[in-house]
């Protein structure tokens, strides 16, 4: 039996697939279903058939999905409580000072995911020194009664400096787990981390998730062993794969996937190209139905950070560093009261799509736009399947046109793509310039069925000179499931001006903090793990941290300096101040090997020319099969390179070389 591996990822208007067989790269795209299991098997069953295999031959599964993020938000999980320490109560309304928009004096803070009436409080206290007042087991048995009584589906227990002193937690955990029949997540066991909002918040939003989750993958697993598949392992937000097991306990790591696949994509299909073209490092840029999504590569690491938010809620595990913006190809496009075309952050999704989609949608997108200036062809296939509408395209942008009191749906068009350029170049700017990093030093990887139409154009808005498409780009975040290797987290708050630690008392923590990492590894591959220590830190006054590599031993010295030396190089200054030793951290990683795949093709041929519109002018532009593209080949824009799960836009100015793994490195055209 020839054992194959599938990769599939979940996005908000189409679902992924990649299949390896023997080195041969199968790739499907379907619409993604409201039952997302049934979407799922439906691009395997897709996948199989093209490369004439069964699901039964298939002997790894790893998949990427967007339940979380669907959940929270569309706010629908799971009806959640809190259970938290006398005084506390309103820890998620309080929040932090910040607002969201600093000048907006009717800016809003997110409605909390637990009602105020669904918040409990407990007579307990604890210090960052220990247990000054345990739990009165009457109140917890009057509480556990209570919430017995209740319709609640999931809880939450957050206690005031659990993260030093579980005891009081685990003592309320234990007790309600054995009593109520519903998912109990703890913030000792979520999130061992100070400040207490993340913490909360963190440990809400897994309780809030985690049945969605477990329902989820309860019925995918059904469906993958009713075809003879193996269980799927699962891409969690901090780009590392878990076992079902493993996220069905930790729900809140799922909350970024399917995005994090991508960036894990994009690394390994474009690294090398960083040497090559003597880059500073990568920006991904992932554009689908729904959003985009731009990260960074530096020295060939992705970007983690442990500060992210979705719908405004907080979660401080570690997660790939993504800026995503509400501009996809099935966005909307829409004029504002004061007659400014916009574009998003509705999206017409999988259901009824872009109007070209010819299922009912009458609203203009960027998909639309693309199809109206000619980038997308009217024979074009997204998936192999789907056959594209223009009349219905021109129909839509007629009316915007109208609406926006613009000329003609040619112009309506041009401006919806610039528009939707324009939040996406301040989305990359976002990484880059904001940061202090120079864009024009990196290479731009474009990916998503949307990506590479526009790579060209923000490119130049941003003067990056060097753009990389791979060759799955369509559905890169569905490879990036067969490149991902298995990661655990683990944290510990050890608060200390770093000139008094006590370097054994750190070691013995970090010691423990290994052993609960490798508790989460498989036995079998536990002795091939590698465990990575870190420290968060930061000088005295700051309120945020840095991360800094800690060797087996720790050496309060060596830290300094490299605490420096990462300032350095993050702010462009270092100070002379204390520094302050904040979390010890560990991740266990297991690597696996990416699935080699081959790439050759025999005679380049062009399909057809259609007009495209450029900078205000048409081009007859030839259009290239990309699949039929030979190693070596040098396209000269403007040209259209279109597969069955995207479509890479050669603008005037540019020219493109197809490397020997099937990538295509788009460069300025030197000669023009």
């Amino acid at each position: 039996m020839i054992e194959a591996k599938i990769g599939v990822d979940v996005g908000g208007t189409f679902t992924d697939v990649t299949l390896v067989v023997e080195g041969d790269l199968i790739t499907a795209k379907v619409p993604t279903t409201t039952d997302q299991s049934k979407g799922v098997m439906d691009g395997v069953e897709k996948a199989c058939r093209k490369a004439n295999t069964e699901p039964a031959d298939i002997g790894e599964f790893t998949h990427a999905m967007t339940v979380s993020t669907n959940a929270l938000l569309e706010g629908n999980g799971a009806k959640t409580a809190l259970v938290t320490t006398a005084g506390f109560r309103d820890v998620l309304e309080i929040g932090r000072q910040s607002r969201p928009d600093l000048y907006d004096l009717d800016a809003e803070k997110p409605t909390p995911l637990v009602p105020r009436r669904r918040r409990f409080e407990l007579a307990e206290r604890t210090t960052t020194d220990g247990v000054e007042r345990s739990i009165d087991q009457s109140e917890l048995n009057e509480l556990a009664v209570d919430l017995g009584d209740s319709d609640i589906e999931s809880l939450a227990i957050s206690f005031l400096h659990a993260y030093a002193s579980p005891e009081n937690e685990q003592t309320a955990v234990e007790m309600l787990r054995k009593r109520l029949d519903i998912p109990v997540s703890a913030s000792h066991e979520v999130l061992a981390e100070f400040r207490e909002y993340e913490r909360t918040s963190t440990t809400v939003i897994d309780a809030y998730v985690t049945p969605a989750i477990d329902a989820y993958l309860s019925q995918l697993e059904r469906r993958a062993t009713a075809v003879g598949m193996p269980q799927p392992r699962i891409m969690q937000s901090n780009g590392g794969i878990a076992d079902a097991k493993t996220v069905r306990q930790h729900a809140v790591t799922t909350a970024l996937s399917g995005p994090a696949a991508g960036v894990v994509g994009a690394n390994r299909t474009a690294s090398s190209v960083t040497n090559t073209y003597d880059l500073e490092g990568l920006v991904t840029f992932d554009m689908g139905g729904t959003s985009s999504d731009v990260s960074l590569i530096r020295d060939g690491c992705i970007e983690r950070t442990t500060d992210t938010s979705i719908g405004g809620h907080p979660i401080r595990v570690p997660v790939v560093d993504i800026n995503t913006v509400g501009s996809g190809g099935g966005s909307i496009a829409w004029v504002d009261a004061g007659g400014a075309l916009r574009v998003g952050p509705d999206s017409a999704g999988a259901e009824p799509g872009p109007a070209s989609y010819g299922k009912g949608g009458e609203e203009p997108t960027v998909t639309d736009a693309n199809v109206v200036l000619g980038y997308i062809g009217e024979s074009t296939s997204l998936g192999g399947e789907l056959s594209l509408d223009k009349a219905a395209a021109d129909a839509a942008l007629v009316n915007l046109a109208a609406e926006a009191d613009i000329d003609t749906a040619l112009d309506a068009a041009a401006g919806v793509y610039q528009v939707a350029n324009a939040k996406m170049t301040r989305a990359i700017r976002a990484v880059t310039v904001e940061r202090g990093f120079d864009p024009r030093n990196f290479g731009l990887v474009a990916f998503g069925g949307a990506g590479p139409l526009h790579a060209a154009a923000l490119a130049e808005q941003l003067d990056i000179t060097t753009i990389v498409v791979p060759l799955p780009s369509g559905v890169l975040s569905a490879y990036g499931l067969l490149a991902a290797d298995e990661k655990y987290d683990s944290v510990r708050t050890y608060r200390s001006p770093l000139s008094e630690v006590d370097p054994v008392d750190v070691d013995r923590v970090y010691e423990t903090l290994v052993e609960d990492t490798l508790t989460e590894v498989d036995v079998a591959d536990r002795a091939t793990a590698t465990v990575e220590r870190v420290a968060d830190l930061r000088y005295h006054g700051q309120s945020f941290e840095l991360q800094v590599r800690v060797d087996d031993s720790f050496d309060a010295k060596t830290i300094r300096d490299r605490f420096h030396a990462a300032h350095e190089r993050a702010y462009g200054y270092h100070l002379d101040e204390e520094i302050y030793l904040v979390n010890l951290r560990t991740t266990a990683t297991v690597e696996r090997q990416t699935p080699p795949t081959t790439f050759s093709a025999d005679e380049q041929t062009i399909e057809t020319a259609r007009e495209a519109y450029f900078e205000g002018e048409c081009y007859e532009t030839p259009v290239y099969d990309r699949e039929t593209l030979p190693v070596g080949s040098e396209i000269v824009g403007p040209a259209i390179l279109e597969q069955s799960e995207s479509t890479t836009v050669l603008k005037p100015g540019w020219i493109g070389t197809v490397q020997p793994d099937g990538t295509l490195v788009m460069e300025v055209n030197g000669d023009e």
